[in-house]
């Protein structure tokens, strides 16, 4: 991997969607034991996955995985504690708004 090159490469993976009360989820594990690094992107392909409420839907699939540069790794794990404040920013109070 160089400084500005990004390397690219696929991996079967399971997509597991949850569309119940208890939780609404979507995850995606690697089948072949790949792990994304900060920076990397993932492209799962295949049509739109719909689990209708209540269940749960796990479906197998074909994943690229886009790793991400030396630098843009490096300017992610830089930024990344200033994106994770801002979601932590917020509150909760009792007061109704009207």
């Amino acid at each position: 991997m160089g400084i500005l090159t990004r390397d690219r490469e696929t991996a079967p993976c399971t997509v597991t969607i949850s569309h119940r009360f208890e939780e609404l989820s979507a995850h995606v594990r690697f089948n072949n034991g790949a792990v994304v690094h900060p920076g990397d992107t993932v492209e799962v392909h295949g049509a739109e996955i719909m689990a209708p409420y209540g269940e749960v839907v796990e479906e197998d699939r074909v994943a690229t995985i886009t790793r991400a540069s030396a630098l843009e790794r490096l300017w992610t794990r830089a930024t990344g504690d200033f994106e994770y404040l801002e979601l932590c920013e917020f509150s909760f109070s009792e007061e109704v708004l009207s």
